[in-house]
């Protein structure tokens, strides 16, 4: 997988099909190697089937590129969730292209903010930075969140 996105499509998806099981699962063993354990605030495959939460996966010839998950706080606001790309898709423009898909998703159901969770350390800063290019800014714990040395939120006015 060289090059930009082409024909990269974005749907709604289930997150316990076998690829997307594979994805969340490296996504889930990179949160426990790179935070201590009561920072990782990643939600398993189950938790991501929860009525409150859509998934979306983005595809290349059916070869799954990414996901991201939006989670209904309240009417007014959404956390995004597990944003992930896939090792082999990394530098094409997946994670821009999904967190803009998930922003557009976001407004057209009426949310007025969207917040998120990442961690403090180096590896998380593509993401962070990422984030920050679409406006998103350093914000309070939110939903149940505590202070944690290991965690930013960050939060958007849509």
């Amino acid at each position: 997988m060289i090059g930009k996105l082409a024909d990269v499509e974005i749907h709604l998806d289930d997150p316990r099909r076998p690829d997307v099981l594979g994805l969340l699962e490296e996504h889930l063993t990179d949160m426990y190697a790179t935070s201590p354990a009561e920072s990782v605030h990643a939600l398993d495959p189950d938790a991501l089937a929860a009525p409150s939460i859509s998934l979306w996966t983005a595809r290349e010839d059916d070869v799954l590129l990414g996901c991201v998950a939006l989670k209904r706080l309240s009417d007014e606001h959404a956390e995004l969730k597990s944003m992930r790309t896939a090792t082999a898709a990394r530098r094409r423009g997946v994670a821009a292209a999904l967190l803009d898909h998930v922003l557009a998703e976001a407004r057209s159901r009426g949310h007025a903010r969207i917040s998120l969770e990442t961690g403090t350390e180096d590896y998380f800063a593509p993401a962070r930075a990422l984030y920050v290019t679409r406006g998103f800014t350093e914000c309070a714990p939110f939903e149940g969140y505590a202070l944690d040395p290991n965690s930013v939120f960050l939060t958007l006015a849509l």
